[in-house]
């Protein structure tokens, strides 16, 4: 049996809007995503998955959608899209986007027509509540994004919900017509030939019919949880959600090739994160797992995270790993204090790890977070969240060359983001150095390919000393990491060193033991 192109495939994703401008308007463009395919051609990359480029009045940049089947105009029309998916093809990658059903903007026409009485036609299309005592909201649940999820609305005299900004209504999962019509956009898209969705807030969709209060933050839970000040169990995390994701999985299949679907499940418990896999066949292909990413960077816990994925996901479901994105921040700062040496290492296990990798733009060349003043923040979170945390330092342009205008736009245009350090960073400087992150990353994605071990191999972990974490894949390969602040010494290991993060390593012979400075890795070859 073939496998599905996605296993062991690896994934990009681009934040469309700092990829490349196309046109000099300081925006990142669809066209300017087509200009960056060869470098993503030469890295190995298969997938790409596109920040959301549907109709949008930007309060949540592309989150909140006013319409789901028409492309925003500052990022470029339909004509775009399918030419993207073509010359994407000629160079076997495929193109994913960014699906946002939870909510819609409050431009939507489905919720303008919502507000406009309790009579309207799309009035049960959302969730509305009538106010509790004293014109209080409905219950005590709180937006992710602060304050309470309701907002009263004067026309019609009932609160609305929004699990983000008051901006952004939640739909109403609980009624068919809201069903049909994402059934017919997933059509509509994968009918031009998309090859798939991530899933925006999979886990959030259903709420609880009672609207019951949210139980308090124990001490016990993650501390990821706890900023949200109470456990989000009625107003996401509903189990009824699984029958929305099985549906959308029979329609997925109905393509060939199948179309594949991968869920932002932000859950901080991987029994309930293996969950959105169904029996591996019947509902999402891959789930986000949010654990790992918010794991400390050591060995101990990293082996403990993976061990314990491997065990609670189904035996036919796949693993999906990454360790930066648009909201979470970027991992060369929040794991590696921007040191490159460190940097190697988490690359080097996200591209060994059994599972489908996801790369986030500029991870290939160890972007940093930036950090941004607040006059030059764009987002609202960030503006909340300044100067402790920053989505937009996240999200700055892709830093192509050390040039004025860093290879994202031209000479003296002004970026939607102020660029982060460029001039120390870039693809240009990278491209031909045989000793930087990316040749790093271009050759293991290499080493994928060309290996069935690396691309399709069971893992193992491997006894290993106190820091370092080591693990087989398949029969013949091995990776070990010394995420330690000694030098350590494994046991036991016979063959050839494939890949070093120290690259003077690659070709070595190994004859019983493996000696490792702190923060190196390698990937060997075994002779048995």
């Amino acid at each position: 049996m073939i496998a599905p192109w996605w296993r062991g495939a690896i994934l990009y994703q681009i934040y469309v809007r700092s990829w490349i401008d196309s046109n000099g308007d300081g925006i990142g463009d669809l066209p300017g995503v087509i200009l960056g395919l060869d470098h993503l051609a030469s890295l190995g990359v298969e997938g790409i998955w596109l920040s959301p480029i549907t109709v949008s009045p930007d309060a949540d940049w592309g989150y909140d959608v006013s319409d789901y089947c028409r492309v925003q105009d500052v990022l470029g029309d339909l004509g775009d899209v399918d030419a993207l998916i073509r010359e994407a093809g000629a160079r076997g990658i495929r193109v994913l986007l960014d699906l946002v059903p939870n909510h819609t903007s409050e431009r939507h026409p489905w919720f303008i027509d919502s507000r406009s009485s309790r009579s309207s036609r799309h009035r049960d299309w959302y969730v509305w509540a009538d106010p509790g005592p004293g014109r209080s909201p409905p219950n005590n649940w709180l937006s992710a994004f602060g304050g309470s999820a309701w907002t009263f609305d004067n026309r019609t005299g009932q609160f609305y919900l929004h699990n983000f900004l008051p901006s952004q209504p939640d739909l109403n999962w609980w009624n068919e017509e809201v069903r049909a019509a994402f059934d017919a956009i997933l059509r509509f898209w994968f009918d031009r030939g998309v090859a798939g969705f991530r899933i925006d807030v999979a886990h959030a969709m259903i709420k609880d019919l009672e609207l019951r209060d949210n139980p308090p933050i124990l001490e016990e839970d993650h501390p990821q949880l706890r900023r949200l000040g109470q456990r989000p169990l009625y107003n996401m995390n509903r189990p009824e959600v699984h029958d929305v994701l099985r549906s959308w999985r029979s329609i997925a299949d109905e393509y060939d090739p199948p179309r594949v679907l991968i869920g932002e499940t932000w859950v901080l418990d991987l029994n309930a994160m293996a969950a959105f896999y169904g029996t591996g066949r019947d509902e999402l292909h891959m789930a986000f797992n949010f654990p790992f990413l918010f794991s400390p960077f050591e060995a101990v816990a990293l082996r403990h995270m993976v061990e314990s994925t491997e065990a609670s996901i189904p035996k036919e479901g796949w693993p999906v790993w990454t360790l930066s994105n648009h909201d979470a921040g970027r991992f060369p700062t929040r794991w590696c204090d921007e040191d490159d040496v460190r940097t190697a290492c988490a690359l080097m296990a996200l591209l060994t790890l059994r599972g489908t990798p996801v790369l986030y733009y500029g991870d290939e060349i160890g972007m940093g977070q930036t950090v941004l003043p607040f006059e030059h923040l764009r987002d609202a979170v960030s503006m909340r969240d300044w100067p402790e945390s920053s989505r937009d330092g996240a999200r700055t342009p892709m830093q192509w060359s050390p040039g004025a205008g860093a290879g994202f736009t031209r000479a003296g245009v002004i970026p939607w983001l102020r660029f982060g350090d460029h001039l120390a960073r870039n693809v240009a400087r990278q491209r031909s150095d045989p000793s930087s992150l990316l040749s790093l990353c271009r050759d293991l994605a290499g080493l994928r390919r060309s290996r069935a071990d690396l691309r399709y191999g069971a893992y193992e972990s491997l006894p290993a000393p106190a820091g370092i974490w080591a693990w087989r894949r398949g029969s013949r390969v091995a990776v070990a990491l010394n995420l330690g602040d000694e030098g350590a010494l494994l046991e036991g290991l016979d063959g050839t060193v494939l890949i070093g993060t120290s690259r003077e390593r690659d070709g070595e012979s190994l004859d019983g033991g493996l000696s490792l400075r702190p923060s190196e890795g390698v990937v060997v070859e075994l002779r048995r």
